[in-house]
Order: C-alpha cells, then structure tokens, then sequence
C-alpha cells in the first residue's frame, strides 16, 4: 500500500466558454485491413478570450485491436464509447471493450495470470498502488504531455495517480460525492437549502406527509453491490470526525469499532430505518434506480443521496434538471470540518506498452475527448478546459468540486482490495440487520488487520 498524498485543496476551475470542433474521418481501401491515412484538423479549445489550447491528435493510422476494460455498461457505456469515437475513427483502431462492475476481481485474476487488458479503468488509487507495486502497470510520464497533464488537471486528483514522482494513473472524468437529490414539486428549498445534518431531519420531519418515506436507497451492483452505502457512511465520517480522521480510517490506522467509525454506522443504520420500502427492496435494487422512488405518484421518498453521475441513469436521465429533479451538497455536522468535500474519479492506466494504447492514454486526458462525455450529461471534467456543462446542476457539481474548502477522494477506494471488498460485503450485512453493528465491526477489524500488509 503507497503513501497517500496530504488531501488536497482544490484549485479554483474558471468558467469559461469552451468550444470544441473534432474533425474526424474515417477511411478503408478495398482489400487490405489497414485503413488508409487519415489527417485530422486539430480541434482548438477556447479557455477565455485571447487564449486557446490546442490539441492534436495522431494523425495517421494505427491499425489492430486494443482491448479495454471498464466499470461501465449501459448508458456510461454508450458515453465511454461516444468519447473515443473520433480517436477510432482516426486510428482505425478495433476496441474490444468489456464493462464489469466487479473490476477489482477482473483486474486481480489478470494479475495472477498474466491475462490483461491493454487498457483498464482502476478501482482506486489503493488498488492502482498494488498493481504498480507488481510490475504490472506502465509508468505513463513519457506517454501523455505530463506537463500538461499536470497544469490542466486538479493537483487533487493529479496526485492520486502518482507512485512518488511518477504517474501510473490519469482521471479521465470525475464526481462529487455526497449530493442529496430531491424532486422540486415536492420539496421546497426555495427558500434555502438545509445548511445542517439537524435542517434534513427537520425538512423531513415536515414534508412527511408529501412521501412514504424520507430516503430511496439502492444498493445492487453486481458483484460490487453494497458501494453506495459506503459513499454514505464516509460522508458522516468526513463530517462528524474530520479529515485527519478519514485519511487514517482508509489507511488502516483507525479501527473500524472505533466510536468515531461506529457512530457514522449508527447515522446510516437512521437513515435506513427511513428508507422506502425495506431492506429486501434496498438490497435488490438497483443502485441506477435507487432515486427513481423521487419521481412516482405520490412520491416514494423526498430525498436520494448519490453522486453527480447519477443525472445519466434511469428517471433522472429522462426528467428536466431543475424542474423534475434538483440537488442540495451534503450539509456540515460538524461546523469544524464546514466545506468539506468526497470526490471520485475514474482513474485510468496501462498494462501493455504499444502504439495503440499509448495512443488512446494520450487522447482519453485532452479537453476534446473529455468533453464529449461531459456534453453528453452525468460526468464532471478533472481537466479545467472542460467547461461545456449540459445544464445547471452539473455547472453547479462541476463548481462544487473546483471551489471545495478540504476534498478528500473516495475512502474505500483508497483502501486494499481485500479492505473495500469487505467494505461492501459488510454494508449488506448490517442494512439486512443494523442490529448487528458490532459483529459487523469486529469482521471488518479482522480484515483490516491483515489488509494492509507490514
């Protein structure tokens, strides 16, 4: 496990117009497998006025095949496949992608037996730490413009995919944590959003009647089933304990039947109690869907926290941001830790060297390829060239995220496989039955114990 970087401050992200013209086309000559040349104008993103950056991307064919592997399946899918669209058009590159929600799994069985892909997305900067520590990743400082890289891109984030001075992982897009969703036509925050943990529980207390219930939670993923509640409970840790506190937590420093571990356990066990329709229907359900409940007639709950993506999937993707469904940032507990933000990001890296996959690592960190899944809706830029939000709300998390006090990154994520599968597995056990906390505690103490290694 690496030495995770102090948490970071956000640099501030300017929002400006950004415009961004990709010309690409695609050849083929009969008879032969190798596409013909292509050249491709530069696209040119204007930054503000007077200033521009420009991109260029390769402009010849690649050939062959690259294999990619992802959390995405669906809609973020279809987003990821829109996004290197152009770059295949111009390489002539065959992608052969698999989505998996279970990546940690994937990504562990290819290690032990030499099969993996050329590209993959990484569960965390924890997991990206342990392949860079086989020898399985390709330090990427040579293969993308670093320089860039690092002047474009959130230092927060930058670091997260160093190894020491090295990079072995980029964030090809981002999220805030910890926003809670609400439908406007039941909910009224006009008037100001909730400021404290005590103003949700009021809100709720007093729109009861308006909703069966105060929360939708889903927690299905597949193998990875289990995630959203853990993005719960590092809100509460974050907020109730404080950063130095949540740094140690996913470094293993600090037991998980600490109090101060135990009471965030507690503050979700509440929120569960208050939840729509019961533990079966949370387990089951999908967390794409998990918000859904927002929009029926009447309304199954008054508020779902998830992250900023979640404006791609299910109701939300089909409702009017604003009008059909709005969102309020996770409010402070504690006043001492006031402004703190959790982020994550889909971290990228590379496990075979070739022109190809040197290629795409090069084009997935430009402000072009970025911007098309974040004109697409449900993804927020790392990159600060990337402004062309598709509405509001995702202005708004993009700023969230930029202007954060304190941003700390996902927790789990920043943990040991073993450590964020036990994670998972253990939200399940305890939203079955919040009754057994402690027992749920002291499995969890038990892995982390050897979790972490010397």
């Amino acid at each position: 496990m690496f030495s995770v970087k102090a948490i970071p401050t956000m640099p501030h992200r300017p929002l400006a117009l950004l415009v961004v013209v990709v010309l690409a086309a695609s050849a083929c000559s009969s008879g032969s497998t190798t596409p013909a040349p292509v050249v491709t104008q530069a696209p040119v993103v204007t930054t503000a006025p007077g200033a521009t950056a420009t991109v260029t991307p390769t402009t010849g064919p690649i050939g062959g095949t690259l294999t990619v592997m992802g959390t995405w399946s669906g809609d973020e899918q279809t987003s990821f496949l829109a996004m290197i669209q152009p770059w295949v058009n111009q390489t002539g590159v065959q992608i052969k992608y698999t989505g998996t929600r279970d990546i940690n799994a994937s990504l562990n069985q290819g290690i032990q037996t030499g099969t993996l892909p050329d590209l993959a997305g990484l569960p965390g900067p924890g997991q990206m730490a342990e392949y860079q520590a086989a020898g399985k990743l390709i330090k990427l400082n040579d293969v993308i413009d670093s320089a860039t890289y690092k002047a474009n891109n959130s230092s927060g984030l930058v670091n997260l995919g160093m190894v020491g001075t090295d990079i072995y992982g980029v964030f090809i897009k981002a999220s805030v944590k910890g926003l809670i969703w609400y439908n406007p036509a039941v909910v009224d925050v006009s008037k100001g959003a909730p400021k404290t943990w005590d103003d949700v529980k009021a809100l709720a207390t007093a729109d009861a009647s308006k909703a069966k219930a105060a929360w939708c939670v889903g927690l299905e993923s597949g193998a990875a089933s289990g995630w959203p509640g853990t993005d719960f409970i590092e809100d509460f840790v974050l907020r109730t304990a404080g950063p130095d506190v949540y740094k140690q937590w996913y470094q293993g420093k600090v037991k998980w039947s600490d109090p101060k571990i135990k009471a965030a356990f507690q503050d979700y066990g509440d929120v569960i109690k208050a939840s729509y329709g019961g533990s079966n229907y949370i387990l089951s359900t999908n967390f794409g869907n998990g918000g859904d409940g927002l929009f029926t007639t009447p309304p199954n709950c008054l508020f779902h926290h998830q992250a900023s993506f979640i404006t791609g999937f299910s109701k939300f993707k089909t409702g009017t941001a604003g009008t059909s469904y709005d969102f309020f940032p996770f409010p402070d507990i504690d006043p001492a830790y006031s402004g703190a933000v959790e982020g994550a990001g889909d971290l990228f890296g590379m496990f075979h060297d070739t022109p190809a996959a040197r290629s795409l690592m090069a084009y997935l960190v430009t402000p072009a390829a970025q911007s098309i899944w974040v004109g697409r809706g449900g993804a927020l830029s790392p990159n600060k060239l990337v402004v062309n939000y598709p509405d509001d709300i995702a202005r708004r998390s993009g700023e969230i995220l930029a202007n954060a006090k304190t941003f700390v990154f996902d927790a789990s994520d920043n943990m040991p496989t073993a450590m964020n599968a036990e994670f998972w597995k253990q939200i399940l056990v305890f939203v079955k039955d919040p009754s057994k906390i402690d027992a749920v505690l002291a499995d969890l103490d038990a892995v982390q114990s050897s979790a972490y290694g010397s």
